[in-house]
């Protein structure tokens, strides 16, 4: 299937998805009560559900509860490292959502009481829920490695939350003097983003090629294998020759400490030094999603892969990030997938009828270069209780595919990020 072939069918699933959605509630009694719907968290896939259970029955009672008073998105943010991107340009504020009904509040929720059905914010205000969506993102294990806590992760940013932290990578990089080293230590699956380390190698790699020519990227890897593996490694040596260097597990890539006076990075074989280092931390689901209890061994919660109402407390949904969705992946785009798939599902319960049957979508781009994207896209069905992906109707961008189609990629890589937040907060 050709990337133009997958792009077709994304969007008629996508278009679908959409249309079983609001033609549930073309169906509904106009004398059903209202409930009272909460979603905690206002990113890919909290402010997507919001919008469109308020889309498809107003009379639903829907507030969206959010710490930040903006949303800073993470895809694109790469492109701040490189200079082709300012921040402002990923920043995005929710008086969309406002002007569909939808209440907006800033607070951070500190509690929720699955029995009782409400939750707390650090305010100390209470909201009342008949049905929750959780879409909390991630959080990271800081114990996983030696040395890392939250607080040296300001001196050796991972930027995996787009925002201050971003800026002050870009300025660490910024101040590196030309011939030093930026390494980057990837994480172990899973994790949100799975292609985000090697696109930031990209990014990094392009403002160096222009400011920095004789500096290096070293990737300190703890896996074997990653996202688009092919498509990154034949980029990096086409447009940056050996300034990238990868370390996969099996040759020492594992780093088990790090010392935060020296900026040392201790691996399984021996220890490396960075004049910059993102340390990208091993992830978990966020920590209200541990608090509330919706978590189980895996540090990540376990849903209905139907409807995501969580396994352990069913009032609550968890989408994004946090929740175990069989074969999807960790991104923007199956967040928000599985919001519209969850809100179609709560909406069909609070009237009495059985949930549509779901199909759910990825697509992910990362750019190597200004003309020269990829991608990987994935349609998903429901199997036996698990999210399986549909051999054949996805696929990764051709390794032989010419510079023409490298550069429409990444115009399509604008153009999706373009739709999926005009998706989102209009």
């Amino acid at each position: 299937m050709t990337d133009l072939q997958r792009r077709a069918f994304l969007k008629s699933s996508a278009l679908a998805m959409t249309a079983a959605l609001l033609g549930a509630s073309s169906r509904l009694s106009a004398t059903t009560p209202k409930a009272r719907i909460l979603v905690v968290g206002g990113g890919f896939g909290g402010a997507i559900a919001a919008k469109y259970l308020g889309m498809a029955d107003p009379d639903l009672r829907v507030t969206l509860v959010e710490k930040e008073p903006v949303f800073i998105s993470c895809p694109m943010s790469n492109e701040v490292l490189s200079g082709e991107r300012d921040l402002k340009d990923l920043t995005f504020g929710y008086r969309g959502l406002t002007r569909q009904g939808i209440a907006v509040v800033q607070d951070e929720i500190v509690e929720i009481d699955p029995v009782q059905h409400f939750a707390r914010g650090a305010s100390g205000n209470r909201y009342n829920y008949d049905k929750l969506i959780l879409s909390p993102g991630v959080g990271y294990r800081w114990d996983a490695i030696e040395g890392l806590s939250e607080a040296v992760s300001e001196r050796y940013p991972h930027a995996w939350k787009a925002g201050p932290q971003t800026l002050t990578l870009r300025r660490q990089l910024e101040a590196m003097e030309d011939g030093g080293v930026f390494a980057i230590v990837a994480p172990p699956n899973p994790f949100r983003c799975p292609p985000g380390p090697y696109e930031r190698a990209a990014q990094v790699a392009q403002y160096f090629k222009r400011h920095k020519p004789n500096s290096k990227i070293l990737i300190l890897d703890a896996k074997d294998a990653f996202s688009k593996q092919g498509l990154f490694q034949a980029g990096w040596k086409q447009h940056y020759g050996e300034m990238i260097e990868w370390v996969p597990a099996a040759g020492g890539g594992t780093v088990e400490a790090i010392h935060p006076d020296s900026g040392t990075l201790v691996g399984e074989v021996e220890e490396y030094r960075g004049d910059v280092i993102s340390l990208i931390p091993h992830q978990k689901a966020g920590a209200i999603a541990e608090r509330a209890g919706l978590t189980d061994a895996t540090g990540w919660c376990p849903v209905d892969q139907q409807t995501f109402a969580s396994s352990l407390h069913p009032d609550i949904h968890v989408i994004g990030d946090a929740c175990i969705a069989g074969a999807m992946p960790k991104s923007g785009y199956s967040a928000n997938s599985q919001g519209k798939v969850c809100a179609a599902a709560i909406v069909a319960a609070i009237h009495g009828n059985a949930p549509p049957e779901p199909s759910y979508v990825n697509t992910c781009y990362s750019l190597i270069a200004p003309d020269h994207g990829i991608s990987v896209a994935g349609v998903y069905a429901l199997d036996n209780g698990r999210i399986q992906e549909i051999a054949g109707a996805g696929g990764v961008s051709p390794m032989d595919a010419d510079a023409r189609y490298r550069a429409v990629e990444a115009r399509f890589a604008h153009d999706w990020f373009r739709n999926i937040t005009a998706d989102m907060f209009t």
